[in-house]
Parts: structure tokens; C-alpha cells; sequence
């Protein structure tokens, strides 16, 4: 189990952090250092745990990794339950904090960081936005993964760029989505806040599988190495 406990902390230290960064340090921090939460405690991460499970901390990710061959269809399920529940103990350590305040914290009323769009949320894009965004961003966000953990790539960098890579996407899509790239990382707070963020945490399952699934098939069609060579090369 030592696979599934690292992805669990993992996603956990994502939601605790990156979430807990835009609802507790939001109006210190602004966009840019929520950003920065994210992408360094991915960094963090990856370096920590990655050399144990690979630190996928998403199940986008890791459904990337089966489609591109690099694991197995039980490995994803069991990497993804571990996730998704490693989310809901991020969410729920977030949430006890927060109500932790002497002025009281209304949870459904200020959110733990939940993705959506719409009326009412940060730049109040559409869902045709939302959707394109977060199937674009996971797919640049998997390129770079699958690009940077290959075989001829230098492993001691591949945190860094991937991290920094989350970082960027975050600087773009905050006031789009939130940015999910991450169905965990949107299941924890959503199951949390409830009534909207519930109602639209299709988008953040649906958007980010079918973004990482296009990179995986493009990689392994032609990963983006010194011997491709068109169609002709391999995985």
C-alpha cells in the first residue's frame, strides 16, 4: 500500500494547500501566490513521493499514464481511489481550520477554493469557456508530464517543470475555473460546499479524463523525443 498512501498524502498536501492558500491567504496572496501554492506543493510532492508512486496526485493524470501505457487499468483504479479520498481529507482538514475562526466560517457561503464558472464565480466565464479551458490546460499539463518523465528525459528536473507548468496554468485559469486539471482536486472541496459546486463537478471529472486521454493517445502516437520521426515512431 505504500503507492496508494503516497498518492493519498499527496493529493491531500494538493487540496490542503493550494485550496487553503486561495481561502485563507487569498486577499494577501492574490492570483499569483495561489498560484504559486499549487505549483510548489506539487514540487514538493513530487520530490517526496515520486519516487515512490510516481506522484500522479490526480486521477487525470493517472488515466493518462494507463491510456499511454505506463501502468496498468487496476494500478489507475487503485491510484485514483486513493486520490479522490486523499482530496476529501484535504477538503475536510481545510474545512475544520476555517471554522476554527472566533468570527465563525460559513462554508456554503465562502467555499474551500471550489472549481466552477458561471454567474457569481470569480470572472464569471461561460461553461463553453470552462470546458475548453480545462480540457486545453490538462492537455498541455499531461504533454508536459508524459514528455518529461520519458525515458531520455533528465528525471532530477521533471518535478520542477511539471510543477511550474501547474503554476502557469493557475497564473491563466483561476478566474476562468478555479482550475481543476485535477478530478480530485475538484471532488474534495465540491462534496464539501455542496449546491453549485456539486451541480457542475461534471465539467471538472469529464473535461480534465478527455484532455489527459488526447495526450496520451498523441504520445503514444509520437512523444514528443529527439528519435520522433512522424508517425513512424514509437511509445
Amino acid at each position: 500500500m505504500k503507492k496508494e498512501f503516497a498518492e493519498f498524502l499527496g493529493t491531500f498536501t494538493l487540496v490542503l494547500f493550494g485550496c487553503g492558500a486561495a481561502t485563507i491567504a487569498g486577499e494577501q496572496v492574490g492570483v499569483l501566490g495561489i498560484a504559486m501554492a499549487f505549483g510548489l506543493a506539487l514540487i514538493a510532492m513530487a520530490y517526496g513521493i515520486g519516487r515512490i508512486s510516481g506522484c500522479h496526485i490526480n486521477p487525470a493524470v493517472s488515466f493518462g499514464a494507463f491510456v499511454a501505457g505506463r501502468m496498468s487499468l487496476l494500478d489507475f483504479i487503485r491510484y485514483a481511489i486513493a486520490q479522490c479520498l486523499g482530496a476529501i481529507a484535504g477538503a475536510f482538514v481545510l474545512m475544520t481550520i476555517l471554522k476554527g475562526q472566533m468570527v465563525g466560517y460559513d462554508v456554503a457561503a465562502s467555499g474551500l477554493g471550489q472549481n466552477g464558472w458561471g454567474e457569481g464565480y470569480l470572472g464569471e466565464y461561460t461553461q463553453q469557456a470552462a470546458l475548453i479551458f480545462e480540457i486545453v490546460a490538462t492537455f498541455i499539463f499531461m504533454t508536459v508530464i508524459l514528455g518529461s518523465t520519458h525515458g531520455d528525459a533528465h528525471p532530477a528536473i521533471a518535478g520542477l517543470a511539471i510543477g511550474l507548468t501547474l503554476t502557469v496554468i493557475h497564473i491563466v485559469g483561476i478566474q476562468i475555473t478555479g482550475v481543476s486539471v485535477n478530478p480530485a482536486r475538484s471532488l474534495g472541496p465540491a462534496l464539501f460546499v455542496g449546491g453549485q459546486a456539486m451541480q457542475q463537478l461534471w465539467l471538472f471529472i469529464a473535461a480534465p479524463m478527455v484532455g489527459a486521454t488526447l495526450a496520451a493517445v498523441r504520445h503514444r502516437w509520437c512523444p514528443l523525443t529527439k528519435d520522433c520521426c512522424g508517425g513512424s515512431c514509437k511509445k
